[in-house]
């Protein structure tokens, strides 16, 4: 099932733009001397926790966990005693670099790329790092049938959106698209459908018409269409926001009429029909908390809806939906969901290899495992605890958090406004110049 992770709707051009981002500039291959974190707690996400374990990276790539490991005789090493090792998160649905999507012009527009609207200077792309996350599904909004192409975002430093693109090593980025139902795209004129009904023959038509284009019906070039081609051929997954039970089992019959690979988006009433997307096999990017002032779709939400799907055996991840959930509270949501009767364990994996595995990034992200990439966060203790602090964040082997540092504190603990896009450039340049620079 597991389908082509490149997506070759991003051009060939936006390709080798980055691969030579991903393969000649990125962070990783600065870091070349082995570093050695010694007696931690690893919560490896991919078996048993590790007490008094030692996690070994070396040009961006985890080289060994365990508790017993043999590390290289030039590495640089660092005692964590007291602290605790987990996977960097994964955010299955963030909104951050100010991102944008599809316009009024009409509701459905998969052409549309969040990537060509994306400041990776942005201040709360800093701040999800302060958060822990490193790994993020960056997409337009939901006020749209399609509103476009989602970004998936390695959390690095950098100028542009080429610098952070999740990429493959042929330089191929990776997302998915984004599709909604429910009321945020009922508008009842401009193009825009005003009932349920309409919503769901539109999508229908759509995908009719992108069949007989992908078939070979081909007058000319068509973007939108090119798009749905790598839906319908599971390249291309499909994060559908949906809310009420009733606008779920429509997602659940378009995907049987057309065969595409999709994860729910909020599903805020899944619980109900917990057993149908397990049937189904279709997972679930569950959050918490929803909808600040009030949503009528939301009125249904319930503290239990993850422990609940955990337990129908639905694969659950946890997301932010930044800035709906500060992304620096995504640790807390996973302990709401401990609260509301998911697993300590589900819920841990719900930040980390879930979302790898929905996104299907987890060959490379979601787990401490050798080989995958260096990923991964320092916390002060359990991380649940409501006293606990990020307090340093590793991507592809660089720190890039690190909360002692005054600079990286203020993004830790500032409100809504703590740095900007001019901050986080100046901050960028500190570092290369006090690690070598002129």
């Amino acid at each position: 099932m597991k389908a082509k992770s490149g997506l070759r709707a991003m051009t060939a051009l936006a390709g080798s733009a980055l691969a030579a981002a991903s393969l000649a500039g990125s962070p990783a291959q600065a870091q070349e001397r082995a570093i050695a974190f010694t007696d931690a707690t690893i919560l490896t996400m991919a078996g048993e926790t590790i007490e008094d374990g030692t996690l070994v990276i070396e040009n961006g790539k985890i080289v060994a966990v365990g508790a017993e490991v043999t590390v290289p005789a030039d590495a640089e090493r660092r005692s964590l005693d007291g602290k605790v090792v987990m996977p960097g998160i994964v955010d299955t649905h963030s909104h951050i670099g100010q991102v944008a999507g599809a316009d009024s012009s009409g509701p459905i527009q998969p052409e549309v790329r969040a990537m060509d609207s994306i400041n990776p200077l942005s201040s709360n792309i800093a701040k999800a790092r302060a958060g822990g996350v490193t790994t993020a599904n960056v997409m337009p909004g939901s006020g749209h049938l399609v509103s476009g192409q989602t970004y998936y975002m390695k959390l690095r430093e950098g100028k542009t959106v080429e610098d952070i693109a999740f990429a493959m090593e042929d330089g191929e980025a990776i997302g998915g698209i984004k599709f909604a139902n429910g009321t945020n795209s009922m508008r009842g004129s401009g193009g825009f459908p005003g009932t349920r009904a309409r919503s769901a023959a539109l999508v229908r038509q759509t995908f009719v018409e992108a069949q007989a284009y992908c078939d070979g019906e081909k007058k000319k070039r068509d973007l939108a269409k090119e798009a749905l081609c790598e839906v319908l051929s599971g390249e291309r997954l499909v994060h559908f926001h949906t809310h009420r039970a009733d606008d779920i089992m429509t997602v659940l019959r378009l995907k049987r009429e057309f065969g595409f690979d999709v994860l729910i988006q909020h599903g805020t009433e899944t619980y109900k029909i917990a057993d149908k997307l397990a049937e189904a096999g279709v997972p679930v990017s569950n959050i918490t908390l929803d909808a600040p002032g009030g949503k009528l779709e939301t009125m249904d939400l319930r503290l239990d809806n993850a422990g609940i799907l955990e337990r129908a055996g639905v694969l659950v991840s946890i997301h932010s939906d930044d800035p709906i959930v500060d992304s620096r509270m995504m640790l807390r949501e996973a302990a709401m969901a401990v609260r509301g009767g998911m697993s300590r364990e589900g819920a841990l994996m719900a930040l980390t290899i879930n979302g790898a595995k929905q996104m299907r990034l987890d060959d490379r992200v979601g787990s401490l495992e050798p080989g995958k990439d260096a990923d991964f966060l320092v916390l002060s203790g359990d991380p649940l605890s409501v006293y606990t602090h990020v307090e340093e964040t590793w991507v592809e082997g660089e720190k890039l958090f690190d909360r002692s540092r005054e600079e990286d504190l203020l993004m830790a603990t500032g409100g809504y406004g703590a740095g900007s896009p001019m901050e986080a450039s100046h901050h960028h340049w500190e570092i290369a110049e006090g690690e070598g620079g002129q």
